[in-house]
């Protein structure tokens, strides 16, 4: 489960066009973080759109400031390292370079020129992706795609092969939080590694830049996983049908994380699936496994202190709370657990064990990794127990797989993650193995 430091977030959604000046705005990002610098937070605060003051005071931002001086010391400079337009904002990542160390920040501009938010960004890894071994550039080609749900426009590609007619299809779909079509997270790409080495079987795929990364301000009310996963996979779906050159018998899903907690429910939407693919799928419910992981993490930190068990035990009460399966006196936008409470009744009423018992004319494959922190083995048993003896389910573990699919010998840590590491090419060919299988 990804998380993003988020210091503060309040976007305003507009249907007109985005129509700024990019080197203005280019600007503005240095300047605000140099006014902060000199302490001119009054200043700094007026760059923000009224929504935005109106939900947070200027003295907060005077003491985040002051927090990250202690922390990273004394503003130096800051360059801009990249910019885009994402939906009707306009974002920037400006790398801030402190006496201390160094911090990226993105900065999210309105089409008025008003600062909606900002965001402490991940670090960008030392090491970066890797191309797999057996992503054979001579067997595959990739086009640029759009996944179209209504009122939404996703940017993906489609990977097909180059020595293969009539060849099956398969949609990749994200685990949980804000992705682009790869999956990315540090210099692993999952979801294009998979991609490419399916195609270098003979086997094409779609992946697509996941909503909640494109649309982020559609995801501050109520919402589900609806309109943060389905709807977009379903019209994947959809595209996949349409492909020349694609067995449209041949349709598949791989589900990865979240995705494949989901992908249960997608034969009966979809029922001309041929199969659906779940790796690192989950077998509980979400909020139980946000307390395994908490669990597991602090258990690495050896904090033996009151303090630090009184601060898991927070944790733990909190996502307890996620369990809901009614609201009760509360409202679907009412945040437990960081979630809309539609959100978590939404998955604890849905049982993707039980969807998954009732698919009988698509095949299932379920792959798990035993070095996976995220997703235990007490979900893979929970899968076998419920699917081992149907006809239309593989089931297969495996040793040193951890949740990004790639082959450790120990178990899996979040700092495992900023290392290169490709996925397992013997699941990929136990996958395309499975496919191709009558």
């Amino acid at each position: 489960m990804k998380r993003v430091c988020l210091l503060f977030f309040a976007l305003l959604i507009t249907t007109s066009a985005f129509s700024q000046s990019v080197l203005n705005l280019l600007g503005k990002s240095q300047d605000f973080f140099k006014l902060l610098s000199e302490e001119k937070y009054t200043e700094a605060y007026g760059f923000f759109d009224s929504t935005f003051q109106a939900k947070v005071p200027e003295a907060k931002i005077k003491e985040i400031w002051e927090k990250l001086g202690e922390k990273l010391g004394k503003y130096e400079s800051g360059s801009v390292s990249s910019s885009k337009t994402e939906g009707e904002l306009f974002a920037v990542v400006i790398d801030v370079k402190f006496t201390n160390d160094s911090q990226p920040f993105l900065l999210a501009f309105n089409k008025a020129e008003k600062m909606v938010g900002f965001f402490l960004q991940p670090k960008s890894p030392v090491e970066g992706y890797v191309l797999p071994a057996y992503a054979d550039t001579t067997l595959y080609k990739e086009e640029e795609v759009y996944v179209k749900a209504p009122g939404h426009n996703l940017v993906g590609l489609l990977t097909t092969p180059k020595k293969a007619a009539n060849y099956p299809i398969v949609v990749l779909v994200h685990g949980s939080g804000p992705s682009d079509m790869d999956a990315t997270y540090g210099p692993n790409k999952p979801l294009k590694d998979l991609a490419l080495g399916l195609a270098a079987k003979g086997i094409a795929s779609i992946r697509y830049v996941k909503r909640t990364m494109i649309y982020p301000g559609e995801f501050i009310g109520a919402f589900t996983v609806k309109e943060e996963v389905m709807d977009d996979a379903l019209a994947a779906i959809a595209l996949a049908r349409t492909i020349p050159g694609a067995d449209k018998k041949q349709i598949y899903v791989l589900g990865h994380s979240l995705g494949g907690m989901l992908a249960p429910r997608m034969p009966l939407l979809a029922p001309d699936l041929k199969g659906i693919i779940m790796v690192a799928a989950p077998a509980r419910k979400l909020s139980d496994m946000i307390v395994e992981q908490n669990k597991f993490l602090f258990s690495l930190m050896n904090d033996t202190t009151a303090a630090g068990k009184k601060q898991l035990d927070t944790i733990v009460a909190e996502y307890e709370k996620g369990k809901l399966t009614k609201l009760g006196t509360m409202k679907p936008d009412s945040i437990v657990a960081g979630l809309p409470a539609a959100y978590w009744i939404d998955l604890n009423v849905n049982n993707q064990v039980e969807a998954a018992k009732k698919i009988s004319k698509q095949k299932v494959f379920i792959a798990h990794g035993e070095n996976d922190y995220q997703v235990t083995a007490t979900d893979y048993n929970i899968w076998k127990a419920a699917l081992g003896t149907k006809k239309n389910v593989t089931l297969k573990s495996y040793p040193e797989l951890n949740h990004m699919l790639s082959v450790h010998p120990e178990k899996s840590t979040p700092q495992q993650y900023q290392s290169p590491a490709s996925v397992f090419d013997g699941l990929i060919n136990d996958i395309s193995a499975w496919i191709k299988a009558k």
